[in-house]
């Protein structure tokens, strides 16, 4: 496989995690090396049949004093304590307001504290959290709804409104829209619009029968139950809703924290990856319900400088993020300045990473520990396994398979959710035959002494069927031509695999986690190709 190569290239320390289960860069005995593509993770940590709250609750006991969550923009630090302490307030909260066990509640809106809140609060209640937008609200039926005021140009209050008008003249927790059948609480984290609540009366509404409502409701709690429903980011498509278990994250997060070697030292963790995203609320805020370690967030979102000034202030152990961040990151005019020498590693997830940015994170950013996340939220169970060294879908089974997609159970028992450790299946090209893999290219292409970034896709041709596009973004200060790239190309790949067209670009169309969104930019090329 193209990994086998790529996991050479790399540390000993450093590993391919598959949503919790690594793959071990060590060589196997003679008598124990595989014949086809088949390997089962590591059997030494025992699997835990808790609930998110059950690891809050024990975790908060072991460090009470330890700081659990920063905010560094925001001002806010919350030691474990104070985090339990409002956690148990914001469930109790819920309650009041009329929210059961099994009810959806969604969350809207950049990083900040609030989001984390209600990430515990929900759990506790056994309510499932959701996120955003009409499509997700409508698709799992959300009762609540959390957001703040504004972030950026997106006045969120002003969109709800689009979707239901009768939200102005409501009563607090009296919604009934037409559009939105099941949605009637708005509760907003730093203002009071008509319609709606206010964080702190939700913090306030509980009262003692709340809090003993919440005791008994936790007792009924099951660690396989849902308690969270994460859409896919639409890369190649519209997104599902994959609902995850207590049992499925609280897993991945006890496993990633283990793989990252985080023991009971205070252990930081800078987290820039948006809290809608598995990378941070289980890579990141479910670590530290298990593991003990702080996490740190940089920015209500990605910000490269504000990164690197959160990592070098708060000396951060750990920093977890996307290709694009680090490539971002690194691509920092001051990059230099900063003080990076408390970093021994992380978490690079969301996309293939290219060898060379790797070897630049290893090396300049200090993380030699860091592991790269593979795999998707979903994840399949395993079929028939391949030959070595044959390409074929990457399918797991185990703990970290979701339950299904949210009221779709047609979808769950069509895909149940894939990827390719050498791109994407929907991503593949296939010209004149020849089936041609974009992540594959994407790896030669960053070794361009010129080339920042680069995303390979598929463009129609009325005779091949599809050619290649390579579509680079250039080194700040540098000029490259299409003669160049493929000159740089010829005599070191397969002629077929040299790109047809190359466009020079200066962003990607991306989800509202990072990713780059493929079809839409395969989209763009064949518009500006005249295709």
């Amino acid at each position: 496989m193209a990994t086998a190569a790529r996991l050479a290239a790399l540390p000993r320390r450093a590993l391919l995690l598959l949503r919790g289960r690594a793959l071990h860069t060590r060589r196997p005995a003679a008598s124990q090396r595989a014949t086809n593509s088949y390997v089962q993770g590591a059997v030494d940590i025992p699997l835990l049949n808790k609930t998110v709250g059950q690891c809050l609750d024990q975790t908060a006991e072991r460090f009470p004093d330890r700081e659990a969550f920063v905010f560094v923009r925001d001002g806010v630090r919350k030691t474990f304590a104070q985090f339990k302490e409002e956690v148990d307030q914001a469930a109790a909260g819920l309650l009041a307001l009329g929210l059961k066990k099994g009810d959806r509640l969604g969350m809207w809106g950049p990083n900040k504290y609030e989001w984390v809140l209600m990430q515990f609060a929900t759990a506790q209640a056994g309510i499932i959290l959701a996120r955003e937008l009409e499509f997700v609200i409508r698709k799992v039926g959300c009762k609540a709804l959390v957001f703040p005021t504004q972030f950026k140009s997106q006045k969120y209050y002003d969109i709800l409104k689009q979707s239901c008008p009768e939200l102005e003249n409501s009563s607090p927790g009296g919604i009934k829209s037409k559009r939105l059948p099941d949605l009637s609480v708005v509760i907003m984290v730093d203002s009071k619009l008509p319609g709606t609540f206010h964080m702190n009366e939700v913090m306030q509404a509980g009262d003692s029968s709340h809090v003993k409502q919440l005791r008994a409701l936790q007792q009924t709690l099951s660690c396989n139950e849902p308690i969270n429903i994460q859409f896919t980011s639409g890369t190649t498509g519209s997104p599902k809703g994959a609902t995850l278990s207590h049992r499925n994250i609280v897993n991945n997060g006890n496993i990633i924290g283990e793989r990252l070697g985080i023991t009971e030292q205070d252990y930081r963790v800078c987290l820039p990856a948006p809290l809608y995203h598995c990378l941070a609320s289980v890579g990141g805020c479910m670590v530290t319900a298990l593991h003990g370690s702080s996490c740190i967030f940089s920015a209500p979102s990605f910000e490269g400088k504000a990164t690197l000034e959160a990592v070098s202030q708060e000396k951060c152990s750990f920093l977890h993020g996307t290709p694009t961040m680090f490539i971002d990151m690194l691509s920092q005019p001051d990059f230099d300045s900063y003080d990076l020498s408390s970093l021994r590693g992380g978490i690079i997830a969301g996309s293939p990473v290219p060898p060379e940015i790797m070897k630049m994170i290893l090396t300049k950013m200090h993380m030699p520990e860091t592991v790269v996340a593979y795999g998707t939220t979903e994840n399949k169970v395993n079929r028939a396994p391949l030959p070595l060294n044959t390409a074929g879908e990457l399918q797991i089974r185990g703990y970290c398979v979701m339950l299904g997609y949210w009221d779709d159970p047609d979808r769950t028992r069509e895909v149940h959710g894939y990827c390719r450790i050498i791109g994407r299946c929907k991503d593949m090209i296939i010209r004149g035959g020849e089936n041609i893999y974009p992540a594959e290219l994407e790896q030669f292409l960053h070794t361009h002494p010129k080339v920042e970034e680069v995303q390979v896709v598929g463009v129609k041709d009325s005779v091949m069927g599809e050619e290649i596009c390579a579509c680079i973004r250039v080194r700040a200060g540098q000029s490259c031509t299409v003669e160049d790239i493929k000159a740089f190309c010829k005599g070191k790949i397969s002629h077929f695999k040299i790109p047809r067209h190359v466009v020079f670009v200066s962003q990607y169309p991306l989800t509202v986690s990072g990713k780059v969104q493929k079809y839409k930019l395969r989209e763009q090329m064949e518009k500006h190709l005249q295709l």
